[in-house]
C-alpha cells in the first residue's frame, strides 16, 4: 500500500473520524425505552422513506409495488412520507410512493415527529446511517436500514446501544431470505462436507472504460451527466455533508459517493458486506478472531480515494477456518458475484449461485468413499443440488421486516447480525488503514 502523502492525509482523516465517532458513543444518554405497539395483521403500517437515490427508489417500489403494472408491494403498507434533500429523488420518490397524499420532507427529524410514522426506511449515504438510525430509534419508529450499517467501532455501538435500549424492530438491508440458502445451512450443519475449512468470496466487475464503478448519476450504469448548476441549484449541499468534513460542492463526492473515505468504507461497505452477510446466514460465523487486508487503486484512477481491489482474510481459529474475499473492478472472467461463494469441507465443496447451490465430493473423501467406488457420485459432478420442493419459498427480506413489526420478533438481519457485520467490514478498513492485522477482543468489544 502506498506511503505518499495523499495516502497519509487519508489514513489521518479516517483515525480522526474514529475518534469523533468514540466521542459521540460516550456521550449517548440513558433515555428511557420507548416500547412499540403491537400491529394486527389488518393495520396499515404507515412507512417513511429517508433518501430517495438509486436504492431508496427501488426500496420505495418495494413496499409501494408498481399498481399501473399490477405489481404489489408489501400489504397492509403505506408510502406515507418521502424524505430527500435533492428535489430531482424527491420527485421520483413522490411518484413511486403510490400515494397521491404521500407528504414531502426535506429534515429527517421531521419525518421522525410524524404521528403517522410507524416505520423508516433509512437509503442515504452511510456516513448518515448511525445519527438517523439512532435518532429513529429514540423516537419509537421501527427501522429498515441500507447496508452498510456504519463507518466505524463506536458508532456501531451507539446504534447498538439504542435499538437494545428502544426495543427497536430493526433490519439490515440484504436479501439473505433465499429458500436455497436456508436449505444449505441446514445441509452443512447436519455434516454433509465435513470439516469446513476455507470459505472463499468476492466480487469480479469489469466496465468499459469511461464508464467505472460507481460513477453514474441517479440509476445504476446511467453514465449521463446531469447539468451542475441544475444539481447545485436543487441540492442542499451542506446537509448532504452532515457532519462530514467539509469541501466545497463537487458533483463527484455527490453523486459518488462511494469512492470517497468521508462518507462510506469503500468496497468493505458495499460489496463485501453483501458476501459477508450472505456467508454469514449459511454458517454462522459471526465476528472473526483476525482479519487482514490488501486494498490497492490500480486502474480507476479518476480522483476516486477508495481502491478498485481488495482483498480481505479472516481467521477463525476456534473453527479451524479461514475466510477470503477478493473484490477488484478490473476483470471479471471466470469471477463470482455477490451472492456467490465457495465452501470447501473435507469431504465435500458446496458452490453457491445467487439462488442455487451444487455440492462435489472430494475424491478423497472416506465418508464418500462407497458411493464413489459404486458409481454412484463421480469426480466432478454434483451429487447434491438445491431442491426447491425441500424447502419452502422465505418472505421477502422486506417482507420479513413487516412481518416482525407485527409480531415484535427479530427479523432476520436484525441489530446482532448487523453489528457483526459491521464490526467484520470496519476491520478490514481498519487493517487497511494501520498495514498490519487487527484482532478483535470480544470479551473488551474493541480491535487491538
Amino acid at each position: 500500500m502506498s506511503n505518499s502523502p495523499a495516502h497519509s492525509i487519508t489514513r489521518r482523516s479516517f483515525l480522526e473520524r474514529s475518534g469523533k465517532s468514540a466521542a459521540l458513543f460516550a456521550a449517548m444518554t440513558s433515555a428511557p425505552a420507548v416500547m412499540a405497539a403491537n400491529y394486527s395483521p389488518n393495520d396499515v403500517i404507515g412507512v417513511g422513506h429517508i433518501g430517495a437515490g438509486v436504492r431508496g427508489g427501488q426500496l420505495i417500489t418495494e413496499v409501494a409495488g408498481e399498481p399501473d403494472k399490477n405489481r404489489p408491494g408489501i400489504p397492509n403498507t403505506q408510502v406515507k412520507a418521502i424524505c430527500e434533500i435533492y428535489k430531482g429523488h424527491l420527485e421520483k420518490g413522490v411518484k413511486l410512493s403510490a400515494n397521491p397524499q404521500v407528504k414531502r420532507y426535506h429534515d429527517y427529524r421531521d419525518m421522525l415527529a410524524d404521528n403517522e410514522i410507524d416505520a423508516v426506511i433509512i437509503a442515504t449515504p452511510d456516513h448518515w446511517h448511525s445519527k438517523m438510525v439512532i435518532d429513529a430509534a429514540y423516537a419509537g419508529k421501527d427501522i429498515y436500514v441500507e447496508k452498510c450499517w456504519t463507518r466505524t467501532l463506536p458508532e456501531a455501538k451507539a446504534m447498538y446501544k439504542a435499538i437494545k435500549m428502544n426495543h427497536t424492530v430493526m433490519q439490515l438491508g440484504h436479501d439473505r431470505s433465499s429458500a436455497a440458502a436456508l436449505q444449505a445451512a441446514e445441509l452443512i450443519a447436519s455434516g454433509i462436507l465435513g470439516e469446513v475449512t476455507l470459505v472463499q468470496s468476492g466480487c469480479y466487475r469489469n466496465r468499459e472504460r469511461g464508464k467505472d464503478e460507481w460513477r453514474w448519476y441517479g440509476w445504476y450504469g446511467d453514465f449521463n451527466r446531469p447539468d451542475e448548476a441544475m444539481v447545485r441549484q436543487n441540492l442542499d449541499w451542506e446537509r448532504f455533508l452532515g457532519d462530514a468534513p467539509y469541501h466545497p460542492f463537487s458533483m463527484e463526492r455527490f453523486w459518488h459517493w462511494r469512492c470517497y473515505w468521508d462518507y462510506g468504507t469503500g468496497i468493505a461497505g458495499d460489496l463485501l458486506s453483501h458476501s459477508f452477510d450472505f456467508v454469514n446466514y449459511v454458517l454462522k460465523l459471526g465476528i472473526p478472531h483476525s482479519c487482514t487486508c490488501s486494498g490497492s487503486l490500480n486502474l480507476l484512477k479518476d480522483g476516486r480515494e477508495c481502491p478498485d481491489t481488495w482483498i480481505t482474510t479472516y481467521q477463525y481459529p476456534e473453527r479451524g477456518l479461514t475466510y477470503t474475499d477478493t473484490t477488484l473492478f478490473n476483470s471479471e472472467m471466470f469471477g463470482l458475484n455477490t451472492h456467490d461463494s465457495i465452501i470447501r469441507g473435507k469431504d465435500a465443496l458446496l458452490k453457491f449461485g445467487e439462488n442455487n447451490f451444487e455440492i462435489y465430493a472430494e475424491d478423497t473423501s472416506l465418508k464418500y468413499k462407497p458411493q464413489i467406488e459404486k458409481g454412484e457420485i463421480q469426480h466432478g459432478k454434483p451429487f447434491r443440488t438445491f431442491d426447491p420442493k425441500e424447502t419452502p419459498e422465505q418472505p421477502s427480506h422486506m417482507q420479513d421486516f413487516f412481518n416482525c413489526m407485527r409480531s415484535r420478533q427479530k427479523p432476520k438481519d436484525n441489530e446482532d447480525e448487523a453489528f457483526a457485520e459491521a464490526v467484520t467490514c470496519i476491520m478490514s478498513v481498519q487493517a487497511f488503514f494501520e498495514q498490519r492485522t487487527i484482532t478483535w477482543d470480544k470479551d473488551r468489544q474493541v480491535f487491538v
